[in-house]
């Protein structure tokens, strides 16, 4: 388990827990930064930090519609 936080312009904040078998799939602005958060046993620790942009694809997913 891991916690993927992304901080943004203009106060855009998301902070999520990713289960090992887990896809997540998000939308944030190109300007924000990811990073991945463990814990160890001196407590979290940043493993990962890179910029959104790096994460964009050219995918197109039709989300399921809810009822």
């Amino acid at each position: 388990m891991v916690i993927l936080r992304c901080i943004g312009p203009d106060q855009f904040f998301m902070e999520r827990v990713v289960f090992p078998v887990e896809i997540l799939g998000f939308e944030a602005p190109a300007a924000s930064e990811v990073q991945i958060w463990s814990h160890s046993l001196g407590g979290p620790e940043l493993i990962e930090r890179f910029q959104a942009e790096q994460l964009t694809t050219s995918l197109e997913v039709e989300w399921p519609q809810s009822a």
